[in-house]
């Protein structure tokens, strides 16, 4: 089934489980573009690609989690047919727990297990300013100073930098007005991936997540700073394959079709 708001870059429909990859903020569905080639043949990767950027340049970016959760929760139902994971990669993980949220509330499919990354959980209060009002110069370098991640030959073009900003900043905003309180645990296993030398995300706000599930849970670190899954792909990767094939055997002892 075609979306606008899942691409899929290789497609498996013998696939026994999806794996929705949501992306970090002023990111697209490509960060995920060649994830399949280090996930076994059972995984599908479904990339969400959010309004605003890459194919949906032309649509005006979400300023809001709860209103774009609402929207994912509508658009990405009918995809959900068969076991899925989310993943989610720092705003991707609030984004990811929080659509969780919605199709638990809801008693509609939920994930198999919860895999977010580099990001705090949303019930724990962010110590930095805010900097979504900031002028557009102070703007990309406080994005650079605390996250990174913007590659040097797009900050050094004007005009890729202007196609970049309003999605950027648009997530931010949105990142930094979602202030929810701790709530219920969810049903669903959690696991949390972090880098090691990301100072915004230190082992203490990964392991915060622990509140955040009524199930299993477990943290894995890996070397890098903000954007390590760019760093070191590879364990990336491997880690997740472990993850889905621990599920996909669990499904297939208890005789769930894919």
């Amino acid at each position: 089934m075609q979306s606008s708001w899942v691409r899929t870059f290789c497609k498996r429909p013998d696939a026994r489980l999806k794996m929705f990859c949501f992306p970090h903020a002023g990111g697209g569905a490509s960060a995920y573009r060649l994830w399949h080639a280090g996930l076994p043949p059972s995984v599908e990767v479904c990339a969400v690609q959010l309004p605003g950027r890459e194919g949906r340049f032309g649509e005006a970016p979400v300023r809001n989690i709860e209103v774009l959760v609402g929207l994912l929760a509508e658009r990405l139902a009918a995809h959900c047919v068969r076991p899925f994971v989310f993943f989610g990669h720092s705003m991707g993980a609030v984004v990811a727990c929080e659509l969780a949220r919605v199709l638990a509330a809801r008693g509609e499919s939920v994930p198999e297990q919860l895999i977010v990354s580099a990001r705090r959980p949303p019930h724990v209060p962010d110590m930095q300013p805010p900097i979504h009002l900031l002028d557009d110069q102070a703007f990309i370098s406080e994005i650079e100073r605390r996250y990174g991640g913007i590659p040097e030959e797009v900050r050094a073009e004007p005009d890729l930098m202007a196609l970049l900003l309003p999605s950027l900043r648009a997530d931010i905003e949105a990142l930094e007005l979602f202030q929810p309180c701790s709530r219920a645990p969810l049903p669903m296993p959690i696991t949390v991936f972090g880098g090691e030398q990301d100072r915004l995300v230190p082992r203490a706000h990964l392991e915060a997540w622990r509140s955040e599930t009524a199930a299993a849970f477990r943290v894995r670190s890996f070397a890098g700073g903000h954007f390590y899954l760019q760093e070191r792909p590879s364990e990336v990767l491997s880690e997740l394959s472990l993850i889905a094939g621990e599920i996909v055997g669990r499904l297939t002892y208890e005789g769930i079709p894919s």
